[in-house]
């Protein structure tokens, strides 16, 4: 599925093509709270790297978030002009690219149920909305963003 996605003022855009785009998983560590989560969570999807078309580039910025003392490898993508957080790429990953639900304009299909992972991290006021068959972690589930989607048939 083709993900069409941009920052808020409309500085940078970008497009990435997802086999699975079903905004499923909400992260509510500290870092996508702080970056990406006003709800007190984050949802990142899953794309392919190579397929990463962005305009507006020179727009962007990158933060490394620092992760128990040590600054991560992992690159969070957002626009320099109104802040919208847009993507996380890790080269340990090369071949992956992780959009922000938030920074994606295409109309994405709905999850029949959700993950709420690094709940040890939640801040105190957040009271995830758990529904039946939803998964709770504290820390990351085992099972990947695409082994998700495969176990139910969602691959797109």
């Amino acid at each position: 599925m083709l993900l069409e996605g941009s920052c808020h003022c409309g500085a940078v855009r970008f497009s990435v093509e997802s086999p699975h785009p079903y905004p499923y998983q909400r992260c509510y560590c500290s870092i996508c709270r702080k970056t990406a989560g006003g709800g007190g969570y984050a949802i990142n999807l899953s794309g392919r790297a190579d397929t990463l078309r962005i305009e507006g580039a020179v727009n962007k910025k990158v933060y490394h978030a620092v992760i128990d003392g040590e600054e991560s490898p992992g690159e969070r993508h957002f626009c320099a002009h109104c802040a919208s957080a847009l993507w996380v790429y890790d080269p340990r990953w090369p071949e992956l690219v992780h959009p922000f639900a938030s920074a994606v304009d295409t109309e994405l299909p709905v999850p029949p149920e959700r993950v709420h992972l690094l709940l040890e991290s939640k801040a105190g006021w957040v009271e995830p909305a758990v529904r039946d068959g939803d998964e709770c972690f504290d820390g990351y589930p085992e099972e990947s963003i695409a082994e998700w989607h495969e176990r139910r048939g969602l691959v797109r």
